[in-house]
């Protein structure tokens, strides 16, 4: 299989090569030139895998050749069997046709453990095959770094710089981060927001004259191979739920599109998908786009739900892509539009973006509210990006009928102040996190300039 970019103007590249590029070199983001496409038959017949094995199915098409089926499911198997849940991601009932699944089991407590712990072993396993040391440099708005280190720490091959906003994520989160201390390992607190570290990552992909011959690699969902493992959990679910022999739906708390572009990839695969919910807080700059064809950029919020404080969505890219019929020509001019503040779709794209997403924003009042009520009425915590899935499900849902699975993105006990203001108490740190408050902790503080980054990379690598 081979990988296009978004901007039309980068070579196509195998697995192994998009693995390691992140960024296309024209600034545009990799797509599989083709989807794989899975019949019914094949679907149902997936009914009762274990996850890593499920996870075999899917990914397999899009790995080719890169990887021997034997290594890639040792790989998989091996990826999976450090969560907590022997179901890897349980469905919960919550109400009427209204279930969440829990994608908080891997060693971080955040979905982002699905990618990254993959992506953290075939880096390994492709860098040790080259020979070659690498430099990953990547954005957090608040689970990416903990789950980026975690999953990457034991490769030999790599120097790990990880930016977050100064202030803006939780302790919980920040310390997940800033107390693994290794001498490859550097947590930058950048005095800024998350569009801040995210522009000074994207910069440094562009221009890489700093790294003193070395490459980026990308831990941020621009990374292909995030996407193509978070596919993996749509399947589960919908199987787990009945399909293919009925429809399912999903509510998906996002800010960077990421994980909601990978429903949309499995739903093109041939998951019965009926309808794909965007939940967002009040940073809605995506629920603005699809609900009024509004991307104008507004000053960004701090929010209980940190993960989704980003107002320029970086794999809105990749499904704008599909809205210009994948002209990358005409893509770059609408990127160029949404820079300047100018963008705005056509009849037809907006359209066919209504046809596949439906949205809802819920502000910190909101999430507090929900949060207090599905406990009250199930004795179940939400944290708060999840209890905005459960608002946005109830609110946006077209069927009673179809079931409608919420993504639990993280455990609330890295949220206290959303769960506190909510009226109820935080729950306690797992077992393997229960002594995070007294680790040492090791971070930079330093000013959101790409300068400032970029001396500091430069000096330690």
């Amino acid at each position: 299989m081979k990988y296009i970019s978004t901007r039309g103007q980068a070579p196509a590249l195998g697995f192994e090569d998009v693995l390691l590029a992140g960024l296309a070199s024209d600034g545009g983001l990799y797509v599989p030139e083709t989807l794989p496409k899975f019949s019914a038959e094949e679907i149902a017949s997936w009914s009762g895998l274990a996850y890593h094995e499920l996870a075999f199915k899917i990914i397999q098409p899009f790995v080719a050749d890169a990887f021997g089926d034997e290594e890639l499911k040792e790989i998989l198997a091996e990826t999976y069997a450090g969560f907590a849940h022997k179901a890897v991601a349980p469905l919960v009932q919550v109400g009427p046709s209204l279930h969440v699944m829990e994608l908080f089991h891997g060693p971080t407590l955040a979905f982002k453990d699905f990618a990254l712990q993959l992506l953290g072993r075939l880096l390994d396993k492709v860098l040790e095959r080259r020979k070659e040391r690498v430099v990953i440099m990547g954005a957090t708005s608040g689970d990416t770094g903990s789950a980026a280190i975690e999953g990457c720490r034991r490769c030999e091959n790599l120097d790990i710089f990880i930016l977050h906003p100064h202030q803006r994520v939780s302790e919980v989160q920040r310390r997940q981060m800033t107390t693994i201390l290794s001498d490859n390992i550097y947590n930058l607190a950048v005095t800024g927001n998350f569009d801040d570290c995210q522009r000074i990552v994207k910069k440094s992909f562009a221009n890489q004259d700093f790294l003193k011959g070395k490459r980026l690699v990308a831990v941020n969902s621009i990374n292909w191979a995030r996407i193509m493992a978070q596919i993996v959990y749509y399947f589960h679910a919908a199987i787990t739920l009945g399909a293919p022999g009925r429809p399912v739906s999903f509510s998906v708390p996002t800010g960077n599109f990421g994980d909601i572009f990978a429903g949309y990839l499995a739903k093109k695969m041939g998951l019965p998908i009926e309808q794909l919910i965007v939940a967002t807080n009040s940073n809605d700059i995506l629920h603005r786009i699809i609900s009024d064809n509004n991307a104008q950029q507004e000053s960004l919020e701090h929010t209980l739900s940190p993960s989704m404080d980003i107002m320029v969505s970086s794999n809105f890219e990749r499904l704008l892509f599909d809205l210009c019929d994948q002209d990358g020509e005409k893509l770059s001019a609408l990127m160029a539009d949404m820079d300047d503040g100018s963008a705005s779709l056509s009849i037809n794209q907006v359209n066919k973006l209504k046809s596949l997403f439906s949205s809802a924003r819920a502000d910190d009042a909101t999430t507090c509210s929900v949060i207090e009520r599905v406990w009250k009425d199930n004795e179940y915590l939400l944290d708060p990006h999840t209890a905005i899935g459960v608002y946005a499900a109830e609110k946006c849902r077209k069927s009673e009928q179809t079931p409608i699975v919420c993504l639990a993105t993280a455990h609330p006990v890295k949220f206290p102040d959303a769960i506190i203001r909510s009226g109820l108490e935080s729950p306690s740190l797992p077992e393997h996190l229960a002594d995070l408050f007294d680790r040492p902790e090791s971070q930079y503080v330093m000013e959101a300039t790409m300068e400032t980054v970029q001396e500091f990379v430069t000096a330690r690598i």
